[in-house]
């Protein structure tokens, strides 16, 4: 019977619950290289716009003075102010009047126009220099100041300058940015890659030691972390550590259960093998004693008559111990070409014979369907499938044996239309003395062993078995490998 799987959840790859631990560390680490570029790179673009304002609003203050001459006059403003780069704006007024209107850029002077000259009055001008943007000439750092010669001086410097040294700083940080983001994130997936190979090792220990059949037999857990990977110095060698002593301990559990097993399985072996003589015995002598010619009382007849059918059910019994003890300790059975087409019908034959209140009925290809192995178990295999159905099903159920090749399997199946097995017990209905009495008819005694040989003789033959159960539809299916 196949398991079923549970089907693992799909997560979006933004959401960072499914990321790997190599992912996750990238992550964290070029986040927090990012949040520290980007902070560092703002602080130093904003430190540096401050100083070159500062830089700048002390030219306009030293030009003011410049500007207004020796005595206050305003004559003095000739020339390109100082720090300015050959870029400069220069207003004198004098009563009123513009005296002095001269805009400097590079060699070119050239003049306010009388919009942009009402809107420098306009825009409130003080000793503080401010950024006014003047229409046609962009962004200027102003400022104006009142001389002792009655004169008001407004002198600026653009901001374009400043503009230009902000922008291409702005763009160093983004380059650098990228190409540190690039950097950070090879590199770290190289070196988060290299010192997680450690653990990577563990998993692939606990990996190999998941995949080991660990339910029968002796198992022996020869994985282990390797010992440079359980230096208990460090994170993950306390891992490794922790996962070879998990091992040792699983390993001398299950040691200790194959051997608690074999004891128990060298037990019923031993006892099955000597009750077969004493049982013998009873039934030879309840035979005898039936057979006596001297006149019997009819409850003495009876009760060896009792005794006979009780003996030959714990002979059944006994047989049916013995050969499942000698299957678990893995003696091998015999081997050869077995007819299934020809041992299905013999065991249909038997069955009818047993039961003609049932109807039984075979379906076959039309070639033998021959498997490699031991036509005695086989042919307890498909003799108990049929006494099931016979045992577990009322008078008139329809019993059909059919035989199939699928593929490199042959495939053995006894359907009914009985009553079923009920759900509960089907998990458990090839387990040794399950019974399912409760729901299902009975008209002889069980032992509870005979579905448990039927799986155990498929299993030894490298088969298996299974089960589908419904209300008016049971089919017990046997697989057995079709070649050696």
């Amino acid at each position: 019977m196949s398991t079923p799987t549970t089907a693992r959840p799909v997560r979006s790859w933004f959401d960072p619950t499914g990321w790997s631990l190599t992912t996750k560390l990238v992550a964290a680490v070029v986040g927090l290289f990012l949040v520290i570029t980007v902070a560092t790179s703002t602080f130093t673009v904003l430190a540096l716009e401050n100083h070159l304002l500062d830089q700048i609003d002390q030219d306009v203050t030293s030009s003011l003075v410049r500007a207004g001459g020796p005595r206050g006059s305003g004559e003095g403003g000739g020339g390109p102010i100082p720090g300015g780069g050959g870029e400069s704006l220069l207003v004198v007024r004098r009563d009123g009047e513009v005296v002095v209107n001269r805009v400097e850029s590079g060699r070119t002077v050239g003049q306010l126009t009388v919009e942009q000259l009402v809107a420098l009055n306009r825009a409130g001008l003080g000793p503080t220099p401010r950024t006014v943007e003047i229409e046609g000439l962009g962004d200027y750092r102003i400022a104006a100041a009142r001389q002792p010669g009655g004169a008001t001086v407004v002198s600026g410097l653009p901001m374009g300058g400043i503009d230009r040294i902000i922008d291409a700083i702005l763009g160093l940080v983004v380059g650098t940015t990228i190409t540190g983001l690039a950097l950070v994130a090879l590199g770290g997936q190289w070196l988060i890659r290299r010192n997680l190979a450690p653990l990577q090792r563990v998993a692939h220990t606990a990996t190999q030691v998941s995949r080991l059949q660990l339910d029968s037999g002796d198992v022996a857990l020869a994985q282990r972390v390797p010992a440079a990977d359980t230096d208990p110095r460090t994170e993950v060698g306390q891992v490794g550590q922790a996962l070879n002593d998990l091992l040792d301990n699983v390993e001398g559990a299950l040691r200790a259960r194959h051997e608690s097993e074999t004891q128990v399985r060298q037990f019923v072996a031993d006892a099955s093998h000597e009750l077969r003589t004493p049982l013998a015995s009873i039934r030879g002598y309840a035979e005898l004693s039936r057979r006596e010619r001297e006149p019997v009382p009819a409850s003495v007849t009876h009760a060896l008559t009792r005794v006979e059918s009780e003996s030959l059910r714990m002979q059944s019994l006994v047989e049916d111990l013995l050969l499942l003890a000698r299957l678990d300790a893995g003696r091998p059975l015999e081997r050869g070409t077995v007819d299934l087409s020809l041992l299905a019908m013999d065991a249909v034959s038997d069955a009818h014979a047993a039961a003609l209140t049932h109807t039984w009925e075979l379906d076959l290809p039309d070639e033998a369907v021959e498997v490699p192995g031991d036509q005695a178990r086989l042919h307890q295999v498909v003799a108990n499938l049929l006494a099931n159905a016979r045992t577990h099903t009322p008078s008139g159920t329809r019993v059909v044996t059919s035989l199939r090749r699928e593929g490199d399997w042959v495939r053995l199946a006894v359907t009914d239309d009985g009553p079923g097995v009920p759900e509960s017990l089907q998990d458990t209905v090839f387990e040794r003395f399950s019974r399912g009495d409760e729901a299902r008819v009975r008209a002889n005694g069980s032992t509870g062993l005979g579905l448990s040989i039927v799986d155990a003789v498929a299993r030894s033959h490298g088969g298996r078995v299974s089960l589908d159960s419904r209300p008016g539809h049971t089919t017990f299916a046997v697989m057995l490998p079709a070649d050696a």
